[in-house]
């Protein structure tokens, strides 16, 4: 396969210092990478032409998906439609979300 196939958390998370996105891989049906947000930081994402999914690792937030609001939390998981409008906001605790697309 050219690639590991399995990831250590710790690890992966350790790519993230200063940054908010560090992609874990890409083949050709999807990628995964971790996504961080700061307490009270702004989500400038933008609608994916992929559908995705969230998996909250750590943290408390609100997401707005379409015209609904969720609260989020450790465990939440969260499915996006693609070029669907959505983002994080009223991070309350910083952020770490695994995210797949598809």
């Amino acid at each position: 396969m050219g690639m590991n196939s399995v990831f250590s958390y710790r690890e992966i998370a350790k790519e993230l210092h200063g940054k908010s996105w560090h992609e874990v891989f890409r083949v050709p049906s999807m990628s995964v990478g971790l996504y961080r947000l700061r307490t009270g930081e702004e989500d400038l994402q933008s609608p994916h032409t992929e559908d995705e999914v969230y998996y909250v690792v750590q943290g408390k937030a609100q997401i707005r998906v379409g015209e609904k609001n969720f609260a989020v939390e450790p465990g939440s998981l969260i499915y996006v439609e693609a070029n669907l409008e959505h983002r994080f906001h009223t991070i309350t605790e910083d952020l770490t979300v695994l995210v797949l697309f598809s």
